[in-house]
């Protein structure tokens, strides 16, 4: 994924290429010409959180549908990720329902919280029900990593770490919440992709499966019980492929499967210059996994037509 609107995007390719970005303008549609994608999937970073229920409503409504109209003056290049007020479960729902039913988006873009509770809070379960009976794709970008980390001190100074550390740490502890309070287990068909590759969480999930094991009491205290290893939970799970090397995408290929990522640009932000060389350079892919990953997932996941 990429980012153009406010969150991060997913860029792809088969034979063409998709990206999620955040606004679109001349010389973003240029510099995706440059790279060789085809398309963009805009996504949203939420910051509307704590709104009331009536302010909310009214302010999705009036975002999905500029996100609708940004994809009809893109016909072909450009799609868009639906917003939702997630504070509401209800009321998110059906947000939801009618972006993807009747708008044409694709997809949901969510914060790593709401307002600092957890997705995994079984508040949000109508929600998580709608996106499993719908097969939306939900695309998890973290929003403000050092306040709802609890790290805003540490990360201070040179090395733009509340960045480079937090993010990624955001979308960490959010998909591992939603591991370990059950949430995967409750919705096993959620299509579920984590910016940034998935923060630290393939990189580091073995961990996880070890600290069940030497102290199964704090793994599954009481209810819910896990019904894998933490590290089965992967397979449930999707990300981004922005991670810099083509070293460091063969590790996240060989944790969580090639036709499990999507490429990532952060765009507009100048993360990354050539995503399809990174993939390209990647060693031991095969020229199907390179496919998945340049386009093929994210188009079969978002529904693009090719």
């Amino acid at each position: 994924m990429s980012d153009l609107i406010g969150g991060t995007p997913f860029q792809a390719r088969s034979n063409s290429n998709v990206q999620i970005t955040r606004t679109i303008e001349a010389p973003q549609l240029a510099a995706m010409d440059r790279q060789g994608i085809d398309v963009a999937v805009l996504s949203v970073n939420p910051y509307w959180y704590e709104m009331d229920r009536d302010l909310g409503a009214r302010f999705i409504d009036h975002q999905n549908a500029k996100l609708a109209e940004l994809t009809q003056a893109y016909p072909g290049r450009i799609y868009a990720m639906a917003t939702v007020t997630l504070q509401h479960p209800d009321l998110a729902a059906a947000q939801l329902e009618e972006a993807v039913t009747q708008r044409g988006l694709r997809g949901v873009s969510l914060g790593c919280t709401v307002a600092g509770e957890e997705l995994a809070s079984p508040r949000f379960d109508p929600f998580w029900k709608k996106c499993q009976e719908l097969e939306t794709l939900v695309f998890l970008h973290p929003q403000d990593s050092a306040a709802v980390t609890g790290v805003a001190k540490r990360v201070q100074g040179a090395g733009s770490l509340a960045n480079v550390i937090g993010n990624p740490l955001e979308t960490t502890i959010a998909l591992s919440h939603l591991i370990f309070q059950g949430t995967l287990d409750r919705f096993p068909g959620l299509r579920i992709c984590g910016a940034h590759g998935g923060g630290y969480l393939p990189s580091y999930v073995d961990r996880s499966d070890w600290g069940c094991a030497a102290n199964p009491q704090t793994c599954s205290p009481s209810d819910p019980v896990l019904k894998k290893k933490p590290s089965d939970y992967m397979k449930q799970i999707y990300v981004d492929a922005l991670v810099f090397t083509p070293e460091a995408t063969r590790h996240l290929a060989a944790v969580v499967g090639p036709r499990r990522m999507m490429i990532g640009t952060d765009s507009p932000i100048p993360w990354v210059q050539n995503p399809i060389e990174t993939v390209m350079a990647t060693p031991g892919l095969t020229d199907d996994d390179k496919i998945a990953i340049l386009g093929g997932t994210a188009r079969k996941l978002l529904n693009i037509p090719t």
